[in-house]
């Protein structure tokens, strides 16, 4: 491909939910990536200062996160849903610089609140539609930048590329920080996960305030020469996803199972979806009856994977692997990766164990480099050549991994090991469940027993529960193992969850105690 057909190649395609409509170019990406590392530079940013973006999906969040890899920055994305305590919090844990926001009252007015408590914010800078008092305008500073000059020496292959606060169901936030090697990494998520090639149209449903998008939405996407899709939206709607794919033709989607739960509860025959070729799943484990209902209606295998915000994919199914439905898949080669007993030693086929990465003396590319400013942490999970992911799988005679929890999660009855997804896939499997925790209670004889809380559908949530408690652990005993049915089921209208929706079983399990 010679230079001027490259430079035409989209990039991106860009819509949202009032109907506007943007695509933009490899060569728009340079020209307004530079414009920004332009006006950045003009504002005092630097190698090394640290830039929170709260973008949510718009396309100023490519301009932004570009500009600060030319100028060696690092890159904090961030949720539009943090409160003022949040960006205080990160504001001084790591000591950023510069906040670039939507223009949203709810997300500024929580910026300008906490601003009393984080001295280290200087600038603030608005993309809109409103510029409040006290925020730069991003789009009349962009116009008028001056031509970019590259710095002479913007980073070396070993400094902070990104930070992310995960969002952890106990504690603080920990920082992840990747290096500049960390997007080559993502090679295997485009290329031999989502299967991209130059003609894709790729789909990945994330905000970019979530390690997600930079799986999906950036490093490896753009290495592959795909075109990006991006639909900006308030409120996911399943029937407008659904018209997003099939107006704008898109080919390749990556989305967890909740969307896709969502996605085949709608009537897919009043959808052309003829040019999905590719369909990926992760973010949490998949449970086999979406991935049937899913092939059943579109004849599409989903493809699942398996990654950490501290890793890249680090097992997946590739596109000449056949999937195992609720399989992970099988190792990425980037990484050596095991499973261990709680004592150390190797776990066998059949047997669970925790999935590690070991990396002798050396990192692998995508690993990341640690947590900020906290090496005790690091140790803890990374040491003596072994990175310890804290997530708990077996591995059948195919070599395919299968999910089964959080080391901490794993539930201890009567001798037994139950993983909390075991008895989640049964239970969702039943239509009056629509989501569900599984914790461990104490209980003086067994140990501990399996407790489910539910939120129930809207048809069942009248009936009498004594018999609907019956009905849903006779289910499970049909479903999975017998021993693994809870024996404790309690009824709730909605479940905690952390500001990234992951659902906090640490708060089921405290009341319990």
């Amino acid at each position: 491909m010679n230079g001027q057909k490259k430079s035409r190649k989209k990039a991106l395609c860009w819509t949202n939910d009032k109907g506007e409509h943007r695509d933009f170019t490899f060569a728009d990406m340079k020209k307004y990536s530079d414009q920004t590392a332009s006006y950045f530079q003009s504002l005092g940013i630097g190698r090394g200062d640290m830039v929170m973006l709260i973008l949510k999906r718009r396309f100023e969040y490519w301009f932004c996160v570009l500009a600060l890899h030319k100028l060696g920055a690092v890159g904090i994305p961030a949720t539009h849903l943090l409160t003022k305590k949040d960006i205080v919090y990160r504001a001084n844990a790591a000591d950023i610089k510069m906040v670039v926001s939507v223009g949203e009252p709810l997300v500024t007015q929580n910026i300008v609140d906490s601003l009393p408590e984080s001295p280290t914010i200087k600038t603030l800078v608005s993309i809109g539609p409103d510029i409040p008092e006290g925020f730069h305008d991003f789009h009349q500073g962009i116009e008028k930048a001056a031509p970019f000059v590259r710095p002479e020496h913007p980073n070396n292959n070993d400094d902070i590329l990104l930070l992310y606060f995960t969002s952890g169901t106990t504690g603080n936030p920990k920082m992840v920080i990747h290096d500049f090697t960390y997007p080559l990494a993502h090679i295997v998520t485009a290329s031999y996960w989502h299967n991209l090639h130059k003609e894709s149209l790729h789909l990945t449903i994330a905000d970019t305030g979530w390690a997600k998008a930079v799986w999906g939405k950036l490093y490896g996407q753009w290495i592959a020469g795909a075109n990006i899709f991006v639909y900006d939206h308030e409120k996911f709607t399943p029937a407008d996803m659904l018209r997003m794919i099939q107006d704008h033709r898109i080919t390749s989607l990556c989305a967890p199972p909740t969307i896709f739960r969502f996605l085949i509860r709608e009537d897919l025959t009043k959808y052309d979806l003829s040019s999905l070729e590719y369909c990926t799943i992760a973010g949490e484990a998949l449970n086999p009856a979406v991935y049937e209902t899913f092939l059943e209606l579109t004849g599409i295998k989903l493809k699942e994977g398996f990654g950490q915000i501290e890793t890249t994919l680090s097992l997946l199914t590739y596109p000449w692997v056949e999937p195992k439905p609720g399989s992970m898949g099988i190792p990425n080669p980037v990484y050596d990766v095991d499973l261990i007993r709680p004592d150390g030693s190797k776990a066998e086929d059949g047997e669970q164990g925790q999935i590690i990465i070991r990396t002798g003396n050396k990192k692998p590319l995508g690993l990341y480099k640690g947590y900020y400013r906290d090496p005790e942490l690091t140790n803890r999970t990374w040491h003596d050549g072994i990175y310890y992911t804290g997530d708990i799988a077996w591995r059948d005679e195919d070599g395919y991994y299968w999910f089964v929890g959080r080391a901490d999660d794993v539930i201890k009855s009567s001798g037994y090991r139950i993983g909390p997804f075991e008895v989640k896939s049964a239970l969702m499997t039943h239509p009056a469940v629509v989501e569900c925790a599984i914790t461990g209670v104490p209980d003086e004889i067994r140990g501990q027993v399996v407790k489910a809380t539910i939120v129930l559908a809207k048809d069942y949530k009248d009936k009498p529960q004594e018999a609907l408690i019956k009905e849903l652990q006779e289910h499970v005993k049909q479903v999975t193992a017998p021993y693994k049915y809870p024996r404790i089921i309690e009824f709730v209208n909605e479940l905690p969850k952390t500001i990234s929706g992951k659902i906090r079983r640490v708060e089921i399990r405290d009341k319990d105690k």
